[in-house]
């Protein structure tokens, strides 16, 4: 029997978020500085026999159907161009919460696309694997590698990978799901006259001082559709030591920037204490290492 792989899927985060126009086929034109958590997902294979897939993990219960999932969906799409694809028992332990605005299912599904790869004998840079991902969702290309970029169109065009800090954050889920098409649904902001994102610093400071100057234009058609968004981005904003508070992607997920990890996990424990209701998890962002 062939040995498990092991891939981590870390959490997507956007630093920022910015709405640039509607396309002709009704998607959203994006621009947004992403950056990934040590928060993951963790995705195994056991090569040989029929595709399957268990899901466990704290957030295994929300993940809905299994034939649904997106890590068979990166599999199906993988195998339309790789003839004769070995694939195999996929378990899914699933940490990160799910349609929280963190990208855990695209994660999950780049995750696969590298399980597979690594199983088959393909090159992580095989151009089957780029073409895949895009078919299985906007996020995927960019969980690939989960090097800091800067994503345009829908997700597609990745900037090359950026050198940024390690930024100690903590991020808050109140528990809410928020499906990403109802915020887009939901969002009626001004598209014109932006600018392209530049110049990214990569020093901390300057860098929280840069992102804020740039926000998250889903955020008031998130709080449209999960008011407690707005709830959760006061409470960060007002934690002791918070140096910005921000939603990520669609939400509802937030988080907050601090000057140290030491720090971030001092106020995790507090706010823990008093928001039993909420999901709460220090953690650094910048890029992370995928192969186990």
């Amino acid at each position: 029997m062939s040995a498990v792989l092991v891939e981590k899927a870390p959490a997507k985060i956007n630093l920022t978020l910015r709405v640039l126009g509607r396309r002709a086929d009704g998607y959203h034109r994006l621009e947004s500085l992403v950056a990934f958590a040590d928060l993951a997902d963790t995705l195994s294979l056991q090569p040989g026999g029929d595709a399957a897939l268990d899901i466990t993990g704290p957030f295994a219960a929300a993940c809905g159907p299994v034939a649904g999932n997106l890590v068979l969906k990166a599999l199906a799409a993988l195998r339309e161009r790789v003839a004769g694809l070995n694939a195999g028992r996929f378990v899914l332990e699933k940490n990160i919460p799910v349609a929280a605005g963190l990208g855990g299912g695209s994660a999950d599904a780049a995750a696969a696309l590298r399980l597979l790869a690594r199983g088959n004998g393909l090159a992580l840079d095989d151009a089957r694997l780029a073409a895949a991902a895009p078919t299985v969702g906007a996020d995927v290309p960019v969980c690939l590698e989960s090097h800091a970029r800067i994503i345009r169109g829908v997700g597609e065009e990745l900037s090359a990978a950026l050198e940024l800090p390690p930024l100690a954050a903590l991020l808050v889920n109140p528990g809410v799901p928020l499906a990403t098409r109802d915020v887009f649904a939901r969002f009626a902001g001004k598209q014109d006259g932006k600018t392209s994102l530049a110049g990214v610093p990569r020093e901390r400071a300057a860098l929280i001082e840069w992102l804020g100057a740039h926000g998250n234009d889903l955020t008031p058609s998130a709080i449209a559709c999960a008011p407690v968004t707005a709830d959760v981005l006061q409470t960060l904003g007002a934690l002791p030591g918070a140096r910005l508070a921000r939603m990520s992607g669609s939400g509802p997920t937030c988080f907050a920037l601090f000057a140290s990890a030491a720090e971030a996990a001092a106020v995790a424990r507090l706010l823990q204490a008093e928001r039993k209701d909420w999901w709460v998890y220090p953690t650094t962002l910048g890029s992370v290492e995928n192969r186990s």
